[in-house]
């Protein structure tokens, strides 16, 4: 497999970057071109070692698809990201996160709306 030379950013999460709005897609692509890398699903019932085999594992993965010069937005289930993260780092890979804001809207029927804006990136 070849590895790519352009300057990446890494989507690594499961909202895909066709669903972000333009001032998120302009923030990303400071970084880089944006490419989505589907996020795993993390079973509540692994172990923390199974965990922690399966981050090593797409730590791996990122790094030989894309090679070292990438940013990765990492956005998950948290004790994986807390270990790919961390793997991540140890390679010299940039990591970051997606800030937003919430405005929270109590209905009449007692149903809790969530809306969120995106305010920044920020780096692990």
């Amino acid at each position: 497999m070849q590895v790519d030379n352009r300057r990446l950013f890494i989507n690594f999460s499961n909202h895909p970057s066709c669903l972000w709005g333009e001032a998120q897609m302009e923030a990303a692509r400071q970084y880089g071109e944006v490419e989505d890398f589907p996020f795993p699903m993390v079973s509540p019932e692994l172990s923390a070692d199974d965990v922690h085999r399966l981050a090593d594992e797409y730590a791996v993965l990122l790094r030989k698809s894309f090679g070292l010069q990438i940013t990765v937005h990492i956005m998950g289930e948290m004790t994986f990201t807390f270990k790919i993260v961390t793997r991540l780092k140890e390679l010299g890979i940039r990591c970051v996160a997606s800030t937003t804001e919430r405005k929270v809207t109590c209905n009449a029927d007692g149903v809790k709306q969530s809306e969120f804006r995106f305010v920044k990136f920020r780096e692990y």
